[in-house]
C-alpha cells in the first residue's frame, strides 16, 4: 500500500513540475531549425511560422539553418537537444520518414528520438513535361509511353527521394516503363527537364509554376489526393483509372526532442494551429502553393504511421534505396 502512494504521490509531483514548467516557458529565445538552405520551400514555411509563433510567444523564434546529408544533420541536431521546448525542428517527409524508408543511415532514430507537433502544411508535386513530349495530357502522356517502352525518362532530386517514390509509384500503377535520371537536387533537374535533355521531371510546385505559364514546360499532373488551388485546371494522377490511393507531397511539419514535456508540445501545437487558420497567414501560404493544415495530437500521429507504413511498402516494392 505504501508503495502504491509513493508512486501516485510521485507521479502527482512530476505531473504538477512538469505543468509549472509549461506555464513558465518560454523565458528565452527558441530555435527553429531547417535542415536546408534558406529560400526554400521548406525554409520559407519554417520563417512564415517562426514570424507569427514569435508574436504569440513573446520570445523570438530564431530560424538556423543547418544543411547537408539530405536533411540528416539538422535533424542529428536537434534529435540530440535538450527537450525543454527551446530547440524545433521543421522538417519534410525526408529527413523523418523518406530517408529511413529507403535506408539512409543516420545518427536519430525519428520515431524515437523526435516527438511530432504540428503538420503545419502540404504542397504538391508536380509532373512537368517537356513540350517535346507528344502528350497534352496526363492520359496521353501514359498512352504514348506505353507504346513507346523505355523512351521516355524523367528526373529527380535524387535516388530514395520522394520524388522518385512518386515516380516508380506512378510506373508501377500504370504500367509504364519510364526510366529515372536521379539529380543531385531539384534545381539540376529542373533545368534539364527545361533543356529537353529529360522527358519530365518530377519536383515541388513552386518553382515550376512560372515555367507552367510561360508554356516552358508542361504540367501534366499533381501527386497530391486532390488538385491544388494554385493550379486547379491541372488533374491529380489519383483521378486516372487505378489511382485513387495515389498520394504523395512535400509536407512541412514541426518535431521537438522526445521528452519535450507534453504540456510545451500541445502549447505550440494550438498556437501553429491558430496560426495557420488566420487569413493573411492563410493567403500567404497559398500563393506559395502550400495548403495550411494545423493537423495536431492523435491525427498528427496517425497520419505520420500512414505515411512511414506506405513509404516502407513503396520501397519494397520498387527496391529503392537512398543514394543507389
Amino acid at each position: 500500500m505504501k508503495r502504491i502512494l509513493y508512486t501516485a504521490l510521485f507521479a502527482a509531483v512530476a505531473t504538477a513540475s512538469t505543468a509549472a514548467m509549461a506555464q513558465a516557458w518560454p523565458t528565452k529565445p527558441l530555435k527553429l531549425v531547417v535542415a536546408y538552405p534558406a529560400g526554400g520551400g521548406l525554409d520559407f514555411v519554417g520563417r512564415t511560422v517562426a514570424q507569427r509563433l514569435s508574436e504569440r510567444l513573446g520570445q523570438p523564434v530564431l530560424v538556423e539553418n543547418k544543411t547537408g546529408a539530405s536533411g540528416a544533420i539538422g535533424t542529428d541536431y536537434v534529435a540530440k537537444a535538450a527537450p525543454d521546448g527551446y530547440t524545433l525542428l521543421m522538417a519534410s517527409p525526408a529527413e523523418v520518414v523518406v530517408g529511413p524508408a529507403a535506408g539512409q543511415k543516420t545518427g536519430y532514430d525519428a520515431q524515437k528520438d523526435l516527438t511530432p507537433v504540428s503538420l503545419v502544411g502540404e504542397t504538391p508535386l508536380v509532373l512537368a513535361a517537356h513540350p517535346s513530349v507528344p502528350a497534352t495530357d496526363l492520359a496521353s502522356f501514359v498512352a504514348y509511353a506505353k507504346s513507346h517502352p523505355q523512351a521516355l525518362t524523367y528526373g529527380t532530386p535524387g535516388s530514395g527521394s520522394s520524388m522518385q517514390f512518386a515516380g516508380e509509384s506512378f510506373k508501377a500503377g500504370t504500367g509504364t516503363s519510364i526510366q529515372h535520371v536521379p539529380y543531385r537536387g531539384a534545381a539540376p533537374a529542373l533545368t534539364d527537364a527545361l533543356g529537353g535533355q529529360i522527358s519530365m521531371a518530377i519536383v515541388g510546385m513552386p518553382p515550376v509554376v512560372p515555367y507552367a505559364k510561360s508554356g516552358k514546360l508542361r504540367v501534366l499532373a499533381v501527386t497530391t489526393a486532390k488538385r491544388s488551388s494554385v493550379m486547379p485546371d491541372v488533374p491529380a494522377v489519383s483521378e486516372l483509372p487505378g489511382m485513387k490511393d495515389y498520394r504523395f507531397s512535400n509536407w512541412m511539419t514541426v518535431f521537438a526532442p522526445a521528452g519535450t514535456p507534453h504540456a510545451i508540445v500541445e502549447r505550440i501545437s494550438a498556437d501553429i494551429a491558430e496560426i495557420v487558420r488566420e487569413p493573411a497567414t492563410r493567403k500567404h501560404l497559398l500563393e506559395a502553393g502550400v495548403e495550411p493544415m494545423g493537423v495536431r495530437g492523435e491525427a498528427l500521429a496517425s497520419f505520420l504511421t500512414e505515411e512511414r507504413q506506405r513509404y516502407d511498402t513503396v520501397a519494397k516494392e520498387r527496391n529503392i534505396r537512398f543514394g543507389d
